[in-house]
Order: structure tokens, then C-alpha cells, then sequence
């Protein structure tokens, strides 16, 4: 399917900019609107979503009806790595943690999850990973935003691991988002609380942190995810995620990145206790995001898509970048032939725990 952004109005534009969630295992009025008013380009799934994996499975089809007469189909999104971010329903066992799963079984155990997982999404109606994870597991009490969610400490691996996942999600149909840049290891604070301050000079993280951005980047990696990060000396109190000049300079020019910019979520507290919801909507795609995301349908409404709409007409938003970032959008759509129906082939639940079972024997 080829997708003609000449056939899409500023609205539909800007509305495959977003990629929003939502609170409880219902389809409301109000997520009715985000789709088939405000058309937005994607939905990002929690375990909270759903009760069980039929549950996931209807929600998914039920959103993928809901788009079905809109122009350009959805980004249908997760972020599951295992172990402790784990989005899948109960029916199906966790997957260990990525840390773990090298120490005890090396790069046989992070292609055997990655394959696990990326039939899992397929099969269910997916199309979109926000891992791997690049991280450096730097900090000992850094354990609840790092952690073992990392590959580790050591850069060549957390490379090759990287590669591993990124080439098994891709060759299922899974596209994968490769985060935190510029790297949430260096930092010892969460960003879903606080709004965390990288104290390391910007040039040893060009030899630590963002090694493995650059790494993946330059073997093809399409969607980085930017976190809300502050670098002492570098971006001052602007998070990465919100620095025109940052996502400019830092990740398209020196890494010459010509894909996807995605912010991590905007409902976290280190965001919305700075510059609330309408304003940090704004500033997010100013600052060059080609995707916005926010879990919950609240802030849908806080951030004023209305307010971002007329803003975009009095072009407080470049029109360039409108039209550069929903190219890029399609192109990728169009790539991964991204569509609006189910998968024919179902998911053998019993088969994939058993699969699990034995990694998880193994550790």
C-alpha cells in the first residue's frame, strides 16, 4: 500500500504525529474521538489494557475497526522487554529480564527471547517494540529505571545484543525502537518522577552512553525513542526530549539519523510538572519529535490538540516539519506493510509457554 500525504489534510497529519494509551481494559467515547476524529497515528498498549490474552486480542481488533475507514492504518505499540516490563497478559509467562537472560545463557538466550517475543506481538497484532534497550546499567541503585532491564555494562555487548533484537524484530515485522538516547543509565534519577540530570561531561558520553546509539544507528536502526534526560553542561534544564538544538545537532547531524524521533512519554512527572501538557505538546514536536507520545486519554484532552491544530495553521509549527516528519511516518508504514486487519494465524499459547518454560529452567 502506497500512502500519499498529498490525500491527507494538516488534521490527518498532524494526527499521525500522535501516539497516545489509555486507562482501563475499555473502548470509550473519548478513544473513539482519538481515532476516528483526531485520527491519531498509533496506540501504545499496557498490561493494564486487558485481563487476559483474548482480551488483548479484542482490544486490538476492536481498535483496528475503529481506524478501518481513516486513510493510513495504525502503529499498534508496546514496550515489552521481560522481566520487569512485561505488557503481556498473565496467559502467557514472563519472559526473564535482558541482563539476565545473557549472564545465564548468552547471545543464544537474547535471540531465543527476541523470537519468543516477536511471535508473540505478530501473531497478536502488533507492529511496534520500544526496545531494545541500550542503556548502560551503570548505577547499583539505579535498579528501578536501569537495572537488568540493560544488557549490562559492557558496550560491545550491549551492541551485539542490541543488534540481535533489532534483526529478529524487524525480519517478524516487528519494528523496533531503539531508547533511551541519549542513555538513562548515566543518570541515578526516574523520569517518571523527577527530571533526571546526567552529571558526565558530554564528551565521555560520546565514548560510553551513546556508543550504542551510534552503533545501531549506523546499522539501520529506524525509530530512536529521545528520554527525558537533562546533560550538565549540554542542554542545561531542557530535557533532550523537549531541545530543538539537542535532537538537531546531537542525534540527526552527528550521527546523520534520518529516521524516526520519538519522545518518550509526556505523562511523566518530569515533563508535565515543568511545562504542562499543552505547552510541552508544542515543544515536543518543535524541538523535532516526529512522534509525540502520552499513555492516557486525559492528557489527550490537557494537551489541547485543538491549541496544536491552530498552532500549526499559524505555522508555530514549520510546515517542512510537519511535512518531512508524516513522510517519514508513511514511508515506514509502507515499509513494514503496516495494516488495519488481524493476523490469520493464531498464536499457540501452549507451544510459547512452553518455550518460555525453559528459559526460565535455565536461569
Amino acid at each position: 500500500m502506497v500512502y500519499d500525504i498529498k490525500n491527507l489534510s494538516l488534521e490527518e497529519k498532524i494526527g499521525q504525529m500522535l501516539m497516545v494509551g489509555f486507562e482501563g481494559n475499555k473502548i470509550t467515547e473519548r478513544n473513539i474521538e482519538q481515532i476516528q476524529k483526531y485520527k491519531v497515528g498509533g496506540i501504545i498498549l499496557y498490561k493494564r489494557n486487558f485481563n487476559s490474552y483474548d482480551e488483548m486480542l479484542n482490544l486490538i481488533s476492536e481498535l483496528k475497526q475503529l481506524n478501518k475507514n481513516n486513510k493510513v492504518p495504525l502503529f499498534i505499540a508496546v514496550d515489552q522487554e521481560g522481566g520487569r516490563v512485561n505488557r503481556i497478559p498473565k496467559d502467557i509467562l514472563n519472559i526473564p529480564a535482558p541482563q539476565k537472560i545473557y549472564e545465564k545463557l548468552g547471545e543464544e538466550g537474547i535471540k531465543q527471547a527476541a523470537t519468543i517475543t516477536s511471535e508473540i506481538l505478530k501473531k497478536s497484532g502488533y507492529n511496534m517494540n520500544f526496545a531494545p534497550n541500550l542503556d548502560i546499567n551503570r548505577f547499583e541503585q539505579n535498579k528501578t529505571v536501569v537495572g537488568d532491564r540493560s544488557f549490562g555494562k559492557d558496550i560491545d555487548i550491549i551492541t551485539k545484543m542490541g543488534i540481535n533484537q533489532l534483526d529478529i524484530f524487524k525480519s517478524n515485522g516487528i519494528i523496533p525502537v531503539i531508547k533511551h538516547f541519549p542513555g538513562h543509565g548515566a543518570a541515578k534519577a526516574d523520569s517518571h518522577y523527577l527530571s533526571p540530570k546526567i552529571n558526565f561531561n558530554f564528551e565521555e558520553l560520546l565514548k560510553s552512553d551513546l556508543k550504542p546509539f551510534e552503533n545501531l544507528i549506523n546499522y539501520g536502526a529506524e525509530c530512536v525513542l529521545v528520554g527525558h534526560l537533562r546533560i550538565k553542561n549540554k542542554t542545561k534544564n531542557i530535557p533532550c526530549s523537549l531541545s530543538r538544538e539537542f535532537i538537531t545537532k546531537e542525534l540527526k547531524r552527528r550521527y546523520n539519523y534520518k529516521g524516526i524521533v520519538i519522545s518518550d512519554d509526556l505523562k511523566m512527572r518530569a515533563i508535565q510538572n515543568i511545562y504542562g501538557y499543552k505547552k510541552a505538546l508544542l515543544k515536543a514536536i518543535q524541538a523535532g519529535n516526529d512522534i509525540v507520545m502520552f499513555r492516557y486519554p486525559e492528557l489527550f484532552e490537557r494537551a489541547s490538540i485543538e491549541k496544536l491544530l491552530s498552532e500549526a495553521k499559524r505555522k508555530k509549527v514549520n510546515p517542512y516539519k510537519i511535512e518531512n516528519s508524516v513522510k517519514k511516518i508513511l514511508l515506514l508504514k509502507e515499509k513494514y506493510n503496516i495494516s488495519d486487519t488481524m493476523p490469520r494465524e493464531k498464536l499457540d499459547i501452549d507451544n510459547i509457554n512452553e518455550q518460555i518454560q525453559k528459559i526460565r529452567n535455565s536461569m
